[in-house]
């Protein structure tokens, strides 16, 4: 598989890393805007879901004890975060910050040098590979921010968040589905401008039904890392405007997005 996604995604997770090396101690354990959860909680998020993504690569053999794992939790109220605290609570800051690393870069390497059309179990239908990989940039990116909004810390983005927009742009759909809604229409126009400054654009062009304005924001808001309120998007028309305020671009059932005024603005 071409290195532009899963090259992106170690970059990204460099990028944490090096940024997470700069917390101090106590800062591990105070508690982000999401959930609650800490420095700490989200490492071993990521760190979880990576392995459980290195067992999808192994087979479905490896793969079926690991889903059946978070599929029962989720039939019995267990979060992500007692899952990760179960299985990696014995690890410290430094720990658990060497453990995810290590093992993000054995998955981006595996991944990378996947067949481009193979296709890996998850927890609903096969994913290929590129998509699977460009999943595992997105959390990775999503989950940073939290950090980074804690810190009250400036992010630096770059160009690689176009695989969260792609991804945002391709859950259309599915974020109204998700929800037992029906569609309410054609995707809307998607034209969003770059950290480089170039412009990306989906979709049919119109001037009655879309969504423009600056890349991160949209990014921010198909991760529900930002309402849409809180940005400086430009949402115009019934579809887009039905779309934004509910936009999901991850797994797993409906999640509502932050409500506004309670995630800073961006770094």
């Amino acid at each position: 598989m071409s290195r532009s996604i899963s090259g992106d995604f170690r970059d990204e997770v460099d990028e944490f890393h090096a940024f997470l090396e700069t917390l101090a101690p106590d800062d591990w354990n105070r508690e982000t805007a999401f959930m609650g959860w800490t420095p700490w909680d989200v490492v071993a998020h990521l760190h979880y879901f990576d392995h459980v993504s290195r067992m999808a690569l192994e087979g479905e053999a490896a793969f079926a004890p690991d889903r059946e794992i978070v599929l029962q939790a989720v039939r019995t109220g267990r979060t992500n975060q007692q899952l990760a605290r179960e299985r990696y609570g014995e690890l410290d800051a430094k720990g658990m910050l060497s453990a995810w690393r290590e093992t993000a870069h054995e998955l981006a390497e595996t991944l990378g040098a996947c067949e481009p059309k193979r296709r890996l179990p998850w927890f609903g239908p096969d994913m290929g590979v590129p998509m699977f990989t460009t999943a595992r940039y997105m959390e990775t990116w999503a989950h940073a921010q939290e950090v980074y909004d804690l810190m009250g810390a400036a992010r630096t983005h770059s160009d690689r968040i176009r695989h969260v927009a792609t991804i945002g742009v391709k859950t259309f759909g599915w974020t109204f589905v998700n929800r037992g809604l029906d569609v309410p229409g054609p995707p809307p126009y998607v034209r969003i401008v770059a950290p480089s400054g170039a412009v990306w654009e989906w979709n049919e062009p119109s001037d009655r039904d879309f969504v423009r304005g600056d890349a991160v924001d949209f990014c921010q808001v198909v991760t529900q890392g930002r309402n849409v309120a809180d940005t400086a998007l430009e949402v115009v028309g019934p579809v887009a405007s039905a779309w934004m305020p509910i936009a999901q671009c991850f797994a797993g059932g409906p999640v509502d997005p932050p409500a506004p005024g309670t995630r800073g603005p961006n770094g």
